[in-house]
């Protein structure tokens, strides 16, 4: 066997065996190589044996005559024994190979085929934020820069079982000087802490679940699915374009929260003959009131007699119901409806003053105040009219639009006022429409450009507190939120680069709070200048961000 290709094999196993010698990726590159080059000596060699060949009966036809039988006989033997050193040397070279080609089977295995992969989503923004009161009164703050690190996890044990893991860091430049009013403690509420800037740097689990799939259904012809843990509920349909993710499964238009709990798809379009027709059905727990394992009466809480001291709230549930009657790549239409129940407000003492609507006075703690169903409908186009242009081949187009339905409990809180939601002790409907445009950037070819509208009533409520929107979830706008955006790729799919502006009118105050009489409560400007809270409420919220995002 040739040098070379001992060598060739000698470096492999030098590389399979010294993991600390380079890079995984090194490791990869110089493995590869080595391939090449063995694969390029073995093609040389069948094209010498053959060319060989091809020359020989012509050499020995003119020379048959003039050769006798012992001549004959030696020339026969010398050619067999030359034939038997190249087949070997061919058998050499093709194990070589096939060695080769098993250790590189066997380290793939060894970092991603059967062990945990990982992946790095990485991205630094700067966002400057500016807003405008009630009261004529503007606040801003021109550099608020932040990293965002997103730590993707994946590993399938076979076709049917997988697991899903992401770890989330999201982190201000430098500490911030906290607010100490009655909102502070609700920056590391579960909905929404890994998507809110914290100034500890904390690293939290945004989703981690396991995963079943199979493609009958208790012998019937319907592929399903079923996930129980941290979901990923949050960037879902419409919301994640603008964010340049892949959508998870809930509404952006009704849902987005980090939420823990379980799923359970199914496949209709077998059964139906209609194209992409599934149902989800989605449930989970949003909040746990429990004392500490250590206390008198362990993971118990008082349902009997409200407690001033302590929270006075029930476990907070959700079921939901996603369901997409028609998906064929092109077109797709998707409804989702949701309820959750014994949703948290504030208690709060009212000191009325006159016939002021908003109640005034001490804001203590969590309370539950009632329940909350949400229901919503999409309709979007991956690309508009037939061949009309490439551009409008590349078009996105969607509307959406949402309704909220409040439910307040029955009775009086701690302080014996009635309880209420949204400041109404009646049941109040929502509504928010929402159509937007994601469309190529035209500089290259991967690039997007988008613009977006939505609009919300009164009384309107989603569950948005996570959307990625620094100065609040847009889509819970109680008035008219406009954004557009551009996003380019830098390097591939790796690395890229985003410009937002995003502008917010408020027509009522509360579109961020909470669910009872306390901060969710819909004041319009005028309301809110009379009863003295014009330097509290919002009027119109603007930020622009800038971003530069690694992902690989």
């Amino acid at each position: 066997m040739n040098k070379p290709l001992l060598g060739s094999l000698v470096a492999a196993t030098l590389l399979l065996g010294d993991a600390s010698a380079a890079t995984m990726y090194e490791r990869f590159e110089a493995m590869e190589k080595e391939m090449k080059a063995l694969q390029t000596e073995l093609t040389n060699l069948k094209a010498e044996k053959a060319e060989k060949e091809a020359e020989e009966p012509e050499a020995r036809g003119e020379d048959e005559e003039d050769t006798d039988e012992a001549e004959e006989t030696e020339e026969g033997d010398d050619e067999a024994e030359e034939d038997d050193d190249e087949g070997e040397e061919e058998e050499d070279v093709n194990e070589a190979i096939e060695e080769l080609q098993e250790s590189v089977i066997e380290l793939t295995k060894a970092t991603s085929g059967n062990h945990l992969k990982l992946g790095v989503d990485f991205r630094t923004a700067y966002d400057n934020v500016r807003y405008k009161l009630a009261d004529g009164s503007k606040q801003k703050n021109n550099d608020i820069i932040t990293n965002r690190l997103w730590l993707n996890m994946d590993w399938a044990a076979n076709e049917n079982m997988s697991f899903t893991g992401q770890l989330a860091y999201n982190k201000m430049y430098g500490e911030r000087f906290g607010d100490t009013g009655p909102y502070s403690s609700f920056e590391d509420f579960d909905w929404f802490s890994s998507t809110n800037p914290s100034a500890d740097g904390t690293v939290r689990v945004k989703s981690a679940y396991w995963f079943y799939r199979n493609d009958t259904f208790l012998g019937t012809d319907i592929p399903w699915t079923f996930s129980l843990g941290r979901r990923p509920s949050t960037n879902g349909h419409l919301i994640n374009f603008r964010d340049d993710d892949p959508a998870a499964s809930p509404s952006g238009h009704t849902i987005n929260v980090e939420f823990d709990g379980l799923s359970a798809k199914f496949g209709l379009e077998k059964v139906t003959g209609v194209e992409g027709m599934y149902i989800k059905l989605c449930g989970g727990q949003g909040s746990t009131n429990a004392d500490e394992m250590f206390s008198a009466t362990p993971y118990a809480y008082n349902d009997e007699y409200n407690n001033i001291a302590a929270d006075d709230i029930s476990n907070v549930h959700m079921a939901g119901i996603i369901f997409v009657p028609f998906d064929n790549g092109q077109y797709s239409i998707g409804t989702q409806f949701t309820g959750a129940s014994n949703m948290p407000g504030q208690n709060v003492k009212t000191q009325q003053v006159g016939s002021n609507p908003y109640p005034m006075g001490q804001m203590t703690n969590l309370t539950t105040v009632g329940d909350l169903y949400t229901g919503t409908m999409y309709a979007m186009t991956y690309g508009i009219g037939d061949e009309w242009s490439d551009f409008l081949d590349d078009t996105t187009f969607f509307i959406s639009g949402a309704m909220s339905r409040t439910n307040p409990d029955d009775g009086r809180d701690q302080f014996g006022q009635t309880k209420a939601m949204l400041g109404s002790t009646d049941m109040e409907n929502g509504y928010s429409y929402w159509v937007g445009l994601n469309m190529p950037s035209l500089i290259s070819e991967d690039g997007r450009f988008g613009i977006e509208f939505n609009h919300g009533s009164e009384y309107w409520r989603p569950i948005t507190y996570a959307e990625d929107t620094m100065v609040g979830s847009k889509i819970a706008a109680r008035g008219d939120a406009f954004e557009v955006y551009f996003t380019e790729p830098l390097l591939d799919d790796v690395f890229s680069f985003q410009i937002r502006y995003t502008n917010i009118k408020y027509d009522y105050s509360g579109s961020n709070g909470f669910f009872g009489n306390g901060s969710g409560v819909p004041l319009t400007m005028s309301q809110a200048n009379t009863f003295g809270l014009g330097n509290q409420v919002v009027e119109r919220a603007e930020d622009i961000r800038v971003y530069l995002r690694y992902r690989y």
